[in-house]
């Protein structure tokens, strides 16, 4: 299905240099920042306490947000959970106060619009427990791009592999360089969010380096930029409708999916923009500069009986 076709290829490789240094100078701050800055971990990284209230009707999550906000907690997280009488609230740890004492001045607050809501639990939440989930994370996420490393290599050349890892990374290292900079809060939905990014942006660089897999089969005179261009231009009509659309579903969760999904659309969102620039910028651009040819795909095979014949010398 194409919405269009370009008939000219568009000479995205003329302007790679330029979109490198973009790239690195973004690389380079974000990585700046999250070594000077940090991140604003959630509560399930730092430790807190974990309630979970409920009301005798609907609970208003903006008042609940609210009344809690103003007892001096800033990074508080409140979201129904199973009913929407049933609201989780989680607590950054206090010094000096223990899990009972913020539970029970929670509670407190929120008597005071509405006396009939009940603590069903409270719970504190260590920073060991915070530890093991950050080291899950890196784990899981260093899993994930050993993976695709290997598929890519596999399925392709080593080059592409290569240039497809970086890229990624690249995605993933400027989303977390957008947190660290304004101090987003960093939860495990965010973190599911960069997981899914990086699953997401090598989805369109598999999609460019299969057209130009084929361009290096059916033209054998193209020179590596030409066929990266064709390449790409070719697939531009399948990348509009396919991040267009997805753009259009996780914008409506940043905007209309409340408090509780803001973040993580918030991460897909930068993350699927990022996507697309990387894998025509970043990761076509690694491939043109580390000098993939045609001979890294095409392996030579036995010569072919008729000399007028187009494949003559190579296995297709």
């Amino acid at each position: 299905m194409e919405f269009f076709k370009i008939k000219r290829d568009i000479p995205f490789m003329r302007h790679v240099l330029v979109f490198n240094i973009v790239s690195i100078v973004l690389f380079v701050l974000s990585v700046f920042f999250l070594a000077t800055k940090g991140l604003n971990l959630s509560v399930e990284f730092t430790g807190g306490t974990v309630m979970q209230v409920q009301y005798p009707q609907a609970a208003d999550l903006e008042q609940v947000r609210a009344r809690v906000g103003g007892m001096g907690y800033s990074d508080v997280q409140v979201q129904n959970i199973g009913t929407a009488r049933d609201v989780l609230i989680r607590l950054p740890a206090r010094e000096g106060a223990s899990a009972d004492q913020q539970s029970a001045q929670v509670l407190a607050e929120l008597q005071k619009t509405e006396p009939g809501v009940q603590l069903l639990r409270n719970e504190f939440v260590g920073p060991q427990i915070g530890d093991e989930l950050t080291e899950k994370g890196l784990l899981a996420l260093l899993f994930v791009a050993l993976g695709i490393t290997i598929y890519l290599a596999l399925r392709f050349e080593w080059k592409f592999g290569l240039a497809a890892i970086i890229a990624n990374l690249h995605d993933v290292v400027i989303i977390l360089g957008f947190f660290s900079f304004f101090q987003w809060e960093f939860s495990l939905a965010v973190l599911a969010g960069v997981l899914a990014v990086f699953g997401y942006s090598v989805n369109e660089v598999v999609v460019i380096f299969d057209r130009v897999r084929e361009m290096f089969r059916k033209h054998r005179k193209m020179t590596t930029q030409q066929v990266l261009d064709h390449a790409i231009t070719s697939t531009m009509s399948r990348t509009v409708i396919t991040h267009a659309s997805t753009e259009a579903m996780v914008l409506c969760m940043l905007f209309f999916g409340g408090p509780s999904l803001h973040y993580f659309a918030l991460a897909l969102t930068i993350g699927i923009v990022f996507g697309v620039y990387s894998s025509i910028f970043v990761g076509s651009g690694l491939v043109l500069w580390m000098g993939v040819k045609r001979e890294d795909l095409i392996k030579p095979g036995k010569s072919s009986a008729n000399p007028n014949d187009p494949n003559a010398g190579a296995v297709v």
